[in-house]
C-alpha cells in the first residue's frame, strides 16, 4: 500500500480518462474494492493505472495498493504502458452470455451501471445482440466497399476513445485511410 502522493503519473501515457470514465471506476472500486492494483517502477512511476489513481482521489483514498515492476527495461515500460491499454481493447464478447450475464443479474436487482455500459448499450444487448459492436461492420463489410466520402461521427465523450480506437482499428485491418479528429 503505498500513499497516492507517491506515484508519479506517466508525463507520456497516452490513454485518457474522461471524468465519466474515472467516476465508473471510482463506482467500481466502492462496489467490489481496489482489485486491480496500481503497477509502478521502482522511481514512484505509473506504469498501468492513472485511470484508478484519479478514481481514488474522487473518493478520497489517501492509500492505494500497487506491485512494483522493477524487472522491466526503460523500453520495456514505455511498451507495457501501450499494451497494458491495448491488449484489453482487442477482446471481445460473447454477446450471448453476456447477454444472459447482465439479464441475470438485473433480475436479482443488482446495480448494472456498475458494469461500464451505457443505458443504450444495454437495450441493444437485449434488442438485437449488441448492434454497437464492431462485429456487426465485420458482416456488413460489402455495405462498406467503395466509400470514398466523408464519414463523420458524433460522439459523447463517455465511449469516445473506445469508439474511435475501434474505428481505427477496422480501417486498419481493411486498409482505409481514416483522420479522426
Amino acid at each position: 500500500m503505498w500513499p497516492v502522493t507517491r506515484l508519479v503519473p506517466y508525463e507520456r501515457n497516452a490513454r485518457t480518462h474522461s471524468p465519466e470514465q474515472v467516476a465508473q471506476i471510482a463506482a467500481s472500486i466502492r462496489e467490489f474494492g481496489f482489485t486491480n492494483p496500481i503497477l509502478v517502477d521502482s522511481s514512484d512511476g505509473i506504469i498501468a493505472g492513472h485511470g484508478r489513481l484519479a478514481a481514488a482521489k474522487v473518493i478520497g483514498m489517501t492509500m492505494v495498493p500497487v506491485i512494483v515492476l522493477d524487472h522491466l527495461t526503460a523500453e520495456q515500460r514505455r511498451a507495457y504502458v501501450i499494451a497494458d491499454n491495448k491488449l484489453a481493447l482487442n477482446a471481445g464478447w460473447d454477446v450471448d452470455l453476456l447477454s444472459q450475464e447482465i439479464q441475470g443479474l438485473s433480475e436479482v436487482d443488482f446495480d448494472i451501471s456498475l458494469l461500464g455500459f451505457s443505458d443504450a448499450e444495454i437495450e441493444g444487448l437485449a434488442a438485437d445482440g449488441w448492434a454497437s459492436d464492431i462485429e456487426v461492420i465485420d458482416k456488413h463489410d460489402e455495405n462498406l466497399d467503395g466509400i470514398q466520402g466523408k464519414i463523420v461521427v458524433k460522439l459523447d465523450g463517455t465511449y469516445r476513445d473506445e469508439v474511435v480506437e475501434a474505428i481505427r482499428m477496422y480501417c486498419d485491418g481493411h486498409a482505409i485511410s481514416v483522420e479522426i479528429g
